[in-house]
């Protein structure tokens, strides 16, 4: 019996010997999903990480303590649409096709070009599915603008930007499907916008867990109209006073259809929506790790461009563009300097800040670092992986970030290193303003040294001129100042 228990022993150690010695199959690595949550018109300062002083962030905060913090990071535009589309193409305001917000009726933007390859098909195209939750603003439905002409997989949220200036809406699409919410039909309001998107955000991350996958979150919040669920409203009422009455439209032809409704209490109404944004984003993080896919998520939380002052929006009460001069619309660095954080559990280190100037321009090429996608040769952006990886001494750095907005007379920007040049009302050249800060110094662009440094002037004034093609569809005007 001792002999047959001592045979079997042998035996077993020699098939377990046999298989440790078998050549082990090489597995490659998971390719890691990305989440790229972006604000709508929040401030530099509208976090408490940023330095946020009347009410807090804290799951946003979390994702700071988790992650890296940029302080230097530049939003494409000082609007919407063309700074959703300097994200999706790579490409600045002087080359992207997107460089303003131009309507299409009855709902809808003009939409981005057929030719556009964007960070979503290169996402696509490198095995990638592609979902996008929230305000789209880059083409009417059906359009080759559309998010499912441009690479997303599945689209559910507003097309419109117009549209979305209500957080109550009458519908909203999923896909090429017009989904009517009878929660809010006439005068109702009892299905929020950013809650019944968020739900199917949530679902795609469900569905999703298994495959590489790419979710792009642009919440409507902290944009007018300044509404927020009663609930989140009790919360916040009457901490914040006096408080901003602002009447707008309640009723008649108009009512949903662009012009914004009326809030008595902008205050609580800014800080309850910013609540319900910080708590989305917790739940987004919650759910992937839930889902046991965190670790191999790199997640990405930054805003569109600075703070608004519409619908009863008062920035200057929560100084919610910090140190910063200038407001959405602005090119100072209060209308496109935003807040962005970056969170990859194992890769990036907890904990961390950049001061590495970076733009939106810069988020294409990073994700195909990453990921392996391709990017086309027309791209203004630079990799910011090796700042990510606590390799900044191997960071490349821009020549120049360069700005132009079409609205309020015509404006354009240029930054090289520590020196910025602004110009405003460039339609006209008997007014136009020239600008000249050192960052270094003035944060605040206080000081107009442009008459001091007329040789700096020269160079930046070069560069603007050479950082811009002619666009047939987005012009100043027709004189063709700036064409």
């Amino acid at each position: 019996m001792k002999k047959s228990i001592i045979t079997f022993a042998t035996a077993f150690a020699t098939i377990f010997t046999s298989c440790q010695n078998q050549p082990k199959e090489e597995t490659k690595p998971a390719k890691p999903n990305i989440v790229y949550i972006l604000a709508d018109d929040l401030g530099y300062g509208d976090l408490s990480c940023y330095g946020q002083e009347l009410f807090s962030t804290p799951n946003i905060d979390k994702l700071a303590e988790s992650g890296i913090k940029f302080t230097r990071h530049y939003s494409g535009s000082t609007v919407c649409a063309p700074s959703r589309s300097s994200l999706m193409t790579g490409q600045h305001t002087g080359h992207t096709f997107i460089r303003g917000n131009k309507e299409w009726q009855p709902e809808g933007q003009y939409p981005l070009e057929a030719e556009a390859y964007t960070l979503a098909e290169a996402l696509q195209d490198a095995g990638y599915v592609t979902g996008a939750f929230g305000k789209w603003g880059l083409g009417y439905p059906g359009s080759e603008g559309d998010p499912n002409n441009q690479g997303f997989d599945e689209f559910f949220g507003y097309n419109c930007q117009r549209l979305a200036h209500h957080y109550y809406p009458y519908h909203l699409w999923h896909n090429q499907e017009k989904i009517m919410l009878e929660g809010n039909e006439g005068f109702k309001t009892e299905q929020y916008g950013p809650d019944v998107i968020h739900e199917q955000a949530l679902k795609f991350l469900e569905n999703n867990k298994d495959k590489p996958f790419f979710m792009f979150y642009p919440s409507l919040i902290p944009h007018a109209e300044m509404f927020a669920p009663e609930e989140y409203m009790e919360k916040y009422r009457g901490k914040f006073l006096p408080e901003n009455k602002y009447e707008g439209v309640d009723s008649g032809e108009n009512y949903r259809l662009g012009p914004y409704g009326s809030q008595p209490e902008s205050h609580a109404a800014t800080v309850a929506m910013i609540n319900v944004l910080d708590d989305q984003v917790g739940e987004i993080v919650a759910k992937l790790k839930e889902l046991g896919i965190y670790e191999n998520t790199l997640i990405v939380f930054t805003s569109d461009n600075g703070p608004h002052r519409e619908g009863g929006a008062n920035p200057d009460y929560f100084n919610s563009n910090g140190i910063f001069k200038g407001y959405k619309r602005d090119l100072y660095e209060g209308g496109i300097r935003v807040p962005m954080i970056a969170v990859w559990e194992g890769k990036i280190t907890s904990g961390t800040e950049t001061g590495h100037p970076s733009a939106f321009w810069d988020v294409y090429p990073t994700f195909a670092e990453i990921t392996g996608a391709k990017t086309p040769d027309n791209i203004d952006g630079i990799s910011f992986l090796p700042t990510l990886l606590g390799n900044e001494d191997e960071q490349e750095e821009h020549e120049y970030l360069y700005w132009e907005f079409h609205e309020r007379g015509g404006r354009q920007a240029v930054q090289k290193g520590d020196w910025k040049l602004v110009r405003y009302n460039v339609l006209n050249p008997d007014k136009t303003t020239t600008e000249l800060y050192n960052l270094s110094t003035d944060l605040g662009e206080e000081n107009n040294v442009a008459e001091q440094h007329s040789e700096i002037v020269e160079e930046l004034s070069e560069i603007m001129k050479n950082a811009r093609t002619k666009s047939e569809v987005f012009t100043f005007d027709a004189t063709g100042y700036l064409q």
